[in-house]
């Protein structure tokens, strides 16, 4: 009881500094990170230990699952080569690079252990850089491939780690018997995951009309997709995955507006306690974690951790510089201003490497003890590695990122621009065909004209290429008079237009991300009508 209420006390701080670091303009992971760092100083706080079984199921699924549901199959699709590149072949070398440093390095450290900790510090946590450079202009295929390198990158760490651990257990590794064995736990766990989503998606499909039930399904799913993966003794993590780039696929058809709003306010909330509980388990952890390694000089562990931190970080950028090869500007449909921005976009991709709350919480998710018994060694010098690689990449690479694209003079193109305007129009001229062919005769010809002018004001704006997004905004929020036949029109419109989007969304032609903008607006419109057809009720 009383470790709840430190806990409810540490988070009430945390919220306090999350408002102020709005201010600020910090961003969250780097915030958490001096906050958990910090906290392992107070004396006055107890440590705090959870099963490691725990963390690694209460922690892991639910942000991975909400990272997949973010990602556009289609773009994930589109850059599955760098993506790759990034998320396997790199995260493999960063492991044993780092491992073998460890091992030459660090006293104490056996094969076993090394790759345990190569493992956990090798996958970055693109969603930090993605929410660092957030509004800085950062090139669409960047953040496309930043986004599904972290969901490939978790799992093929995850995946590597599992063999460090059993290895570490048995004291033998043979190789052959690990690839095979990776091959089996990557296609067992992407067949679970496709099994687990497609029993899902039926189940919202029926329950479509209930947001609640439909919300709480999508916070069990995750949980459910990793245990039945774990069951059939493959990989949670790449199950996990998968059912959540299906959700997020058939998502436009299976959720309604009410619960695509509600699920974003939901997952919103639910991440970022569970980021905010992990640092804080972190910084709980640390006075346990410094008494272990009494043993330690203090500028043997700075070295160290300095140490690592420094591998992780060089072999990111020479990875990405002499051997990705990323081809940005290199296909006949990107030449033009991107393709001068090569270089730039390589490097900023090659900067954009700070760990996170994954490497975290598989570090805390260590067990306490071997499968035979023996406590396991150097837990607390790995936990405390894992720490330092976190703070330094976070902090250093964190900090810096958003500067460094202001100093590369680094601007997103008006191709982004120019699609949102286009697809506007299309939804706005489709409207007005609607309106003028197929509305119900019965309505008359000033109802007619009082709804169609609304969108006629739109196509009005968007064909003068006027990126206004205040009168926008006020032509959206304009609200017809209380009339029942004013707002059933307006619900056909308003289906039409989602109709629309699901086309759009299933083209890959068309960006993800503006559809996904479009799609909010579109459900916060539809949100409002709802309104003010229950108040007339």
């Amino acid at each position: 009881m009383q470790h709840f209420e430190i806990i409810i006390f540490v988070f009430a701080i945390l919220i306090a500094l999350l408002a102020l670091a709005n201010k600020m303009r910090i961003t969250n992971p780097i915030l958490l990170v001096i906050a958990g760092l910090v906290l392992g100083f107070i004396p006055s706080l107890p440590a705090v230990v959870l099963d490691p079984e725990v963390v690694f199921l209460l922690f892991l699924p639910p942000i991975l699952y909400d990272a997949a549901t973010r990602t556009s199959w289609h773009d994930f699709k589109l850059e599955i080569r760098p993506i790759s590149r990034l998320a396997i072949a790199l995260v493999f070398l960063t492991t044993m690079t780092v491992a073998i440093t460890c091992y030459f390095f660090i006293p104490g450290f056996t094969w076993p252990l090394a790759f345990v900790l190569g493992a956990i510090v090798s996958p970055p946590d693109a969603a930090v850089a993605t929410s660092i450079t957030k509004g800085l202009g950062l090139n669409k295929r960047v953040i496309t491939i930043l986004q599904g390198e972290s969901l490939v990158n978790d799992a093929s760490a995850l995946i590597a780690y599992r063999f460090a651990i059993a290895a570490l257990g048995s004291g033998v590794f043979i190789f052959w018997k690990a690839g095979l064995g990776f091959l089996i736990l990557a296609v067992g766990g992407v067949l679970a995951g496709l099994a687990v989503g497609y029993v899902v998606i039926n189940i919202h499909k029926r329950i479509k009309d209930n947001s609640i039930i439909s919300t709480s399904l999508t916070l069990l799913t995750p949980f459910l997709s990793y245990l039945v993966a774990e069951r059939i003794y493959s990989s949670g993590v790449l199950a996990v995955v998968t059912t959540g780039l299906m959700i997020s696929w058939r998502a436009p058809e299976i959720f309604t507006f009410h619960t695509r709003i509600r699920n974003r306010a939901v997952w919103d909330t639910v991440i970022f306690l569970l980021n905010a509980f992990i640092f804080i388990l972190i910084g709980l952890q640390l006075p346990l974690i410094l008494e272990d390694l009494l043993g330690y000089a203090t500028a043997d562990l700075i070295m160290y951790g300095l140490l690592v931190s420094g591998v992780t970080i060089a072999v990111r950028i020479m990875w990405v510089f002499g051997a990705a090869n990323f081809p940005f500007g290199t296909k006949k449909s990107q030449q033009g201003p991107e393709q001068t921005n090569t270089w730039k976009n390589v490097l900023i991709m090659a900067w954009s490497g700070s760990r996170g709350v994954v490497s975290l919480a598989t570090a805390l998710a260590m067990p306490l003890a071997l499968s035979n018994g023996d406590a396991f060694p150097e837990r607390s010098l790995i936990l405390f590695l894992a720490f330092v690689v976190i703070l330094v990449t976070l902090v250093i690479q964190g900090l810096s990122l958003p500067l460094l694209i202001k100093l590369l003079g680094v601007k997103s193109d008006e191709v982004h621009t120019d699609e949102e305007v286009k697809l506007r129009l299309l939804m706005a001229t489709n409207a007005i065909n609607f309106i003028d062919n197929d509305l119900s005769d019965s309505m008359s010809r000033e109802l007619k004209m009082q709804i169609k002018s609304r969108y006629t004001e739109i196509v009005h704006f968007l064909s003068k290429e006027l990126e206004m997004k205040t009168e926008r905004k006020a032509i959206n929020k304009r609200r017809s008079p209380h009339s029942s036949h004013l707002y059933e029109a307006q619900s056909k419109i308003t289906s039409l237009q989602r109709n629309l989007l699901i086309g759009f969304h299933k083209d890959p032609s068309y960006t993800q991300s503006i559809i996904r903008q479009l799609e909010r607006e579109l459900d916060h419109e539809e949100l409002e009508l709802y309104k003010t057809s229950s108040k007339r009720a």
